[in-house]
């Protein structure tokens, strides 16, 4: 296991994430399709017995004190039935909770995971895939739903959570590995185990359909530095490019295998006004304080440039 440092935050909170958030603060890292897809291929904890999942990323910029991380998922649980059973039905709107924690670590010789800088745990309120479409949706596609941007069925819904990180005071190096973590039914760090009440409900829990999102598109912000490779923690050596070689059940550099495969990502780092023209014309709702934290309206970012 991984030295932990000094500075490790947990946090709670309720956030409520739909589609691609507008986060305050300046990308320094961007990797989020655009326009954002109905869905991608995606990483499934439950069925690959996972318990983290990441990539190492280097910021553009020189910004480096973080205000969010934009995360991409891909949910497949129903409120009711299954996305594979052919009888998924949810509610327009339906979320489920679950805690999810984002990882920043330090980058070790042979890039390999080094100590911790900082550890976020949120509560996300995860939306349900949509139901079976059964008119749109037909024959080998018979069960998905329908996204009609793309005229395409798909089994499972591209989402993202937002971790909120203005006023924790992390600042990162240039270069990071960052991992996503969260328990499902029979796995994580510990398992949810099988006595929560949604484990026997008609649609069972639903972070047991809950994916982390995946693309083959190069970030438009800051640099992957080593497209083939991830980092992942598995009790499934057969899961590992390497076999298991390396180890099971750690988070660990995993080389060679995943191409077209990177987890969907933004960081966004500090962005103060350098001009009050900066704060006008809704510029206000991307700049930040030199410490991360947003401005609630054009006249503080105006009135904070002035003092600064």
């Amino acid at each position: 296991m991984n030295q932990k440092s000094t500075r490790v935050f947990t946090l709670t909170l309720l956030l409520l994430v739909f589609g691609v958030t507008q986060a305050f603060g300046q990308a320094i890292y961007d990797n989020i399709p655009n326009p954002f897809p109905g869905n991608l291929p995606s990483i499934a904890f439950e069925a690959n017995q996972a318990e983290q999942f990441g990539d190492r990323v280097q910021f553009a910029g020189t910004s480096r004190t973080l205000t969010t991380a934009v995360q991409g998922m891909s949910s497949w649980g129903c409120q009711s039935g299954h996305w594979n059973t052919g009888d998924c039905l949810t509610t327009p709107g339906a979320t489920f909770s679950h805690p999810i924690t984002l990882n920043l670590y330090n980058v070790a010789s042979g890039n390999e995971v080094g100590s911790v800088i900082a550890s976020v745990t949120q509560t996300f309120a995860i939306p349900y895939r949509p139901s079976a479409d059964n008119t749109n949706c037909t024959g080998a596609n018979a069960g998905k739903w329908y996204h009609a941007a793309s005229a395409t069925c798909f089994n499972g819904l591209a989402t993202t959570i937002t971790f909120n990180l203005a006023g924790l005071g992390i600042v990162v190096p240039n270069e990071v590995i960052y991992g996503i973590e969260y328990s499902t039914t029979h796995y994580g760090n510990p398992p949810v185990g099988e006595s929560a009440p949604c484990y026997t409900s008609s649609g069972g829990c639903g972070y047991d359909s809950l994916n982390v999102l995946t693309t083959a598109d190069p970030p438009t912000v800051g640099v992957n530095p080593a497209p083939d490779d991830a980092y992942f923690s598995s009790l499934t050596a057969a899961n590992y490019c390497d076999g298991g070689a390396g180890g099971v059940g750690t988070f660990r550099l995993d080389a060679g295998c995943w191409t077209g495969f990177k987890p969907v990502v933004r960081f966004n780092a500090a962005n103060p006004p350098q001009s009050k023209d900066d704060c006008k014309n809704g510029g206000w709702m991307t700049r930040t304080t030199a410490t991360g934290e947003p401005f609630r309206n054009q006249g503080q970012c105006v009135s904070y440039f002035n003092h600064q």
